[in-house]
């Protein structure tokens, strides 16, 4: 039996990629270059917000509908306890990252990187949790109307913040992830969100990934 796509894998994907671009990129620093260790530190307070939102509208809105069908409710407190471990993690990248921008040397990149490759194991632990573990407790829920009113809620956020993240979404994104997209938001919709109101995320972040 196949593994079903949902948004929640594409958003999942993403986070994953740009963890692996945020270790590459380094690994590959040059010593001294403030410029790159400015784009850098955008490029990933641009993850930690998109991953942080993620996590809020699980938190707020999906749990609470899940607790209200019965499901376990340890599953569900580990899945918090997760995103707690999660932002702990980040916090540690984040003071490295911010370090090597006030101090762009190879040995602040270095720390960084270590601070990158502790945080993406935490992370993928708990990514991959959610997948085999959650997900399937959730889709026999996706027809019900509380599921559609709780999409409602997790999609209610102002258009620039929606073209942010289809923006940030998209860049890089797998051909099988954009099909699944494709499939899910209008092509229109979803290209007026990107290349009008997430031109913020194409003009600041995206370069830094391209370099």
């Amino acid at each position: 039996m196949g593994t079903t796509m949902t948004m929640n894998r594409v958003i999942h994907a993403a986070v994953r990629r740009d963890l692996d671009r945020l270790e590459s990129a380094l690994a590959d620093f040059p010593e001294g270059d403030a410029a790159r260790a400015a784009a850098l530190q955008r490029a990933y307070g641009e993850l930690r917000h998109q991953l942080h939102h993620h996590h809020v509208g699980e938190d707020t809105h999906i749990w609470p509908m899940l607790a209200g069908f019965g499901v376990d409710a340890g599953l569900l407190s580990a899945m918090e306890s997760e995103h707690h471990a999660m932002a702990e993690s980040l916090t540690s990248v984040t003071t490295a990252v911010d370090a090597l921008a006030g101090d762009p040397s190879a040995e602040r990149a270095a720390t960084a990187r270590v601070r990158v490759a502790d945080a993406r194991e935490v992370i993928d632990q708990h990514l991959t949790h959610e997948e085999n573990d959650l997900e399937p407790v959730l889709l026999p829920y996706l027809d019900t109307p509380e599921w559609h009113e709780t999409e409602k809620k997790l999609r209610s956020a102002p258009p620039r913040v929606a073209g942010e993240f289809f923006a940030w979404l998209q860049d890089g994104m797998e051909p099988e992830h954009r099909a699944f997209l494709r499939q899910s938001v209008p092509r229109p919709v979803t290209f007026v969100l990107t290349r009008v109101l997430g031109r913020r995320y194409h003009r600041e972040v995206a370069p830094t990934w391209r370099a």
